[in-house]
């Protein structure tokens, strides 16, 4: 079995009761909504990263004012073709706050489209789980970094 280590970081941005979210095809291509950030480079700082990527998939430059917590996901998968994958992302989660740039759509990367998204709206929108993960890390702000009962559903 082939084993693969994803170490990445997004950014909770909310202002004015709206969200910071970019749009990325899903494996099927259905438009679906997650956070934006995504994998770290090596060498790279995780705080470096979420600065980077959030500029990549919005145009904004943002400030790091927190770090809300630290996911950890394990996951077979199996292939039609070729070994199967044993899957462990780790992914830091920060809050930010917008500090220049202007929205904009990422060009030629993981995303096509960057919005606001009122925070109400979110349950109804298509959406990966780390989207619900990191407004439950920003809702709550664990002192520990871990949600309550993430990881035992998981596991």
């Amino acid at each position: 079995m082939r084993q693969k280590l994803r170490v990445a970081a997004y950014a909770v941005c909310v202002r004015d009761g709206q969200i910071l979210l970019a749009r990325s095809p899903a494996a099927d291509g259905t438009p679906e909504w997650v956070m934006p950030g995504g994998g770290m480079e090596h060498g790279e700082d995780p705080y470096d990263t979420v600065r980077r990527e959030v500029e990549e998939e919005t145009g904004y430059h943002i400030e790091v004012t927190g770090l809300l917590g630290v996911d950890s996901s394990h996951h077979t998968f199996r292939g039609g073709i070729g070994r199967a994958v044993d899957h462990h992302a780790v992914r830091f989660v920060y809050e930010g706050r917008i500090t220049g740039g202007e929205l904009r759509n990422e060009v030629n990367g993981s995303t096509d489209l960057a919005a606001w998204q009122d925070l109400d709206a979110v349950p109804g929108l298509v959406r990966v789980g780390m989207v619900d993960i990191a407004l439950r890390l920003w809702r709550e702000r664990p002192a520990t970094g871990r949600l309550a009962g993430l990881m035992e559903e998981v596991e």
